[in-house]
């Protein structure tokens, strides 16, 4: 148990045993083969108590430059941006975010909820803010939401385009919008621009079916879901089940 959670490896669990660093239920701890109940045992390791998590969830503001994978052979990856404790849970992203692209991943080993968030039949709703030159307009706001046809022949579903500022090419102004897609194609998001004649210049997720970025992680960090969050994620998808 010790292990899992990052304590440490076995022949150090084995040394710190000998020094009784290892308590449970307030008894010292003479082998480090003791079976313990994790959820009813109070274990603590120097005096401070470990908690026990099978799986871990966490909420990442993912900066431009690394990529979505748990390892890479040029890049560094979402993993590379993890705290050490969570090397021992051996978490991956759930569903990908391009190099360039920024925003919400979320990161886990729980593989269940990782299938449903990322499952075609579930519709995840997926909310991006983008920058697009120059001029996005209500032509494109009916065509998204009819479905476009992209590149490779695919037709999208539906889309949500909300235009929150409109560009303007003769002064450089690119336009702003939010869209919220139910898939995860491929560069999905720009596709579906260069299938209007527009180009994507920034592109940040904003929200993954509940889950809503949070605004004070910087680029690069991360943190824990909270309880709530990570209900709304457990009950949005047993509605859709």
């Amino acid at each position: 148990m010790l292990s899992h959670v990052g304590v440490g490896s076995r022949s150090e669990l084995k040394r710190l045993t000998k020094e009784g660093a290892i308590q449970v239920n307030g008894m010292r701890v003479k082998d480090s083969g003791m079976q313990v109940n994790p959820e009813r045992d109070l274990i603590t390791v120097n005096g401070e108590a470990v908690r026990y998590r099978e799986f871990v969830y966490l909420m990442m503001n993912k900066p431009q430059g690394v990529v979505s994978a748990t390892e890479d052979n040029r890049d560094r990856t979402v993993v590379d941006l993890l705290d050490d404790e969570y090397v021992p849970f051996e978490v991956f992203p759930v569903g990908r975010l391009d190099k360039d692209t920024e925003g919400l991943l979320l990161l886990t080993n729980d593989g269940k909820l990782a299938h449903n968030l990322l499952s075609p039949r579930k519709h995840v709703p997926k909310t991006y803010f983008a920058r697009v030159e120059w001029e996005v307009n209500e032509a494109d706001r009916e065509a998204f939401a009819a479905g476009v046809t992209l590149d490779d022949g695919y037709e999208t579903l539906p889309g949500e385009l909300v235009i929150l500022k409109t560009g303007d090419a003769a002064a450089g102004i690119p336009s702003e919008i939010e869209l919220t897609i139910m898939e995860g194609k491929f560069h999905q998001v720009k596709r579906m621009f260069q299938a209007v004649g527009k180009t994507v210049v920034y592109l940040k997720r904003i929200s993954m079916g509940p889950l809503q970025l949070d605004v004070s992680l910087a680029l690069g960090e991360s943190r824990e879901l909270t309880s709530d969050e990570l209900q709304a994620l457990r009950t949005a998808h047993e509605v859709q089940k």
